[in-house]
């Protein structure tokens, strides 16, 4: 399904009856409703970063539920979408944080190149609703990713914005990693602690610090 070292580490879930199910019914989805992302782009973010390469795990909740703009990768769109607002603030801290220039794309395939994993807790979401494809199925698979993640030998920086992406900092438990936590990116929180906490920074210099290759932002 992905194509990558993630078939291996997945495949007693992927594989599994309860999962088997549960897909069935995300595919009755897509032929019965408008649903996002596209069905290809659905396991995205696993096909652009390859489990041996995570050094970095940004988590959000479900992807955009707009026409063209969720293309399996959290906090990300598609080229020549509008700049969504909790993008641009992440921009505007990347500029305060590493005097990095805002991009002219909201598209982050070039950080998930990186080994940035754009993980959504829910791949899945029916037009224009928000939330839609919540507690169904897909958390029970994207917090096994989590755990697999949390064994790595390598250290991981594990970004962790607003509070849903928080609740995931109990399944990560090896000292080895980092986690940054901070108010979600979105303008109704960013003032009240994202703005300022310098994320990009931290994680560079925890990678430096363990022998890894930095993200070039």
């Amino acid at each position: 399904m992905i194509n990558n070292d993630w078939d291996e580490k997945l495949k007693i879930v992927l594989e599994g009856e309860g999962f088997k199910k549960f897909y069935r019914l995300i595919e009755n989805e897509y032929n019965t409703k408008t649903i996002f992302p596209p069905k290809d782009y659905i396991f995205n973010a696993l096909k652009l970063t390859p489990y041996k390469d995570v050094k970095v795990v940004i988590v959000g909740q479900d992807p955009y539920h707009g026409e063209n703009e969720a293309h399996g990768l959290s906090f990300s769109v598609q080229e020549g979408i509008k700049i969504p607002p909790s993008l641009k603030n992440i921009y505007k801290e990347l500029y305060d944080d590493l005097k990095v220039k805002p991009s002219n794309t909201g598209d982050l395939t070039r950080w998930a190149k990186q080994g940035v994993l754009l993980l959504n807790s829910v791949l899945t979401v029916e037009k224009d609703k928000p939330a839609s494809h919540k507690n169904i199925g897909w958390e029970k698979l994207t917090d096994y990713i989590i755990k697999l993640l949390n064994n790595k030998e390598e250290p991981v920086v594990f970004i962790l914005w607003g509070n849903f992406a928080k609740t995931k900092s109990s399944l990560i438990t090896n000292p080895k990693h980092l986690i940054i936590a901070s108010p979600h990116p979105s303008p109704f929180s960013a003032r009240y602690g994202f703005f300022g906490s310098k994320p990009f920074s931290k994680t560079n210099d925890f990678l430096v610090k363990n022998n890894l290759k930095p993200i070039d932002w």
